[in-house]
């Protein structure tokens, strides 16, 4: 049995926090320094440890991490809680655990402002893009397998190629998780152009990741990620990071929040639909 985070956090006075280099707005670095929203949360959860441990002085220690060596990083100790934009479901409980989701991402679609296109079903017949190699790509795929929508499918290499296909009129439709969506948008030459539309077609709850194998410090995670709910404060963390100008560049992403998360919020709890 691995040792105990709590007790490891009370033998070294520090709490280390794992986080992503470029995942925006959840994590990511600026001005040398990790931020975001998951990262703010995280030190939300950080302030509470530090009073029910009664470690005045914990710090806090940054490790970064990839998608490859987050996992890792929670199994093997070398950090205490993951702070990124990473999807709790089941293959992944099997090896550590997760606190309450901060944001739930869905694939949806990016068309221009003035196409008309709103629904799924207004795609019928036109070109819809995607990326390879990812969930949403395989959906669109599986939407049309017996020909009904009558679409073409284009892979892109990445998002950046996909995006351009939307802006240059060679495709309708690119097709993949809300939030890089928007954030492709606000970084567009003319954002006002382009509208991100459709009904979630998957369910993405992101959360903390933290070690399955200390039910005691999952406890005081969890308390601090309810308490920060209904103290409206995650509310206020999810209006700074999405709704107003963020570092580097002060561009807002404008991202409403989903009535799935809304709702989710009204009774928080670390259990997910898989």
């Amino acid at each position: 049995m691995p040792n105990s985070v709590v007790l490891r956090i009370q033998q070294t006075g520090a709490i280390r926090i794992a986080h992503r280099e470029s995942s925006v707005p959840f994590s990511f670095v600026a001005d040398g320094k990790p931020m975001g929203y998951a990262v703010d949360l995280c030190l939300k959860v950080a302030d509470a440890v530090r009073t029910q441990l009664k470690l005045p002085q914990l710090r806090v220690e940054w490790v970064p991490v990839t998608p490859a060596s987050r996992i890792p990083a929670i199994v093997e100790g070398k950090a205490d809680l993951e702070c990124g934009s990473t999807t709790n479901n089941r293959e992944r409980r099997d090896q550590v655990a997760f606190t309450i989701p901060h944001y739930i991402a869905g694939s949806r679609m990016l068309v221009k402002s003035d196409s008309g296109i709103r629904k799924w079903g207004d795609l019928r017949g036109k070109t819809v893009v995607s990326t390879t190699k990812t969930t949403p790509l395989e959906m669109i795929r599986k939407m049309d397998e017996s020909g009904a929508m009558g679409w073409k499918v284009v892979e892109a290499k990445d998002h950046a190629e996909a995006f351009a296909m939307v802006e240059a009129g060679k495709a309708d439709a690119f097709v993949m998780d809300d939030v890089l969506l928007f954030g492709l948008r606000a970084n567009a030459k003319n954002p006002a152009s382009l509208a991100v539309t459709g009904d979630l077609l998957t369910i993405e709850p992101y959360a903390v990741m933290l070690s399955k194998h200390d039910a005691e410090f999952k406890k005081i995670v969890d308390k601090a990620m309810v308490a920060s709910i209904y103290d409206q404060e995650t509310q206020k963390l999810y209006r700074k990071w999405f709704l107003q100008p963020i570092p580097p560049n002060g561009i807002t992403l404008d991202i409403p929040m989903s009535y799935l998360l809304r709702d989710s919020f009204k009774f928080p709890s670390d259990k997910v639909a898989d």
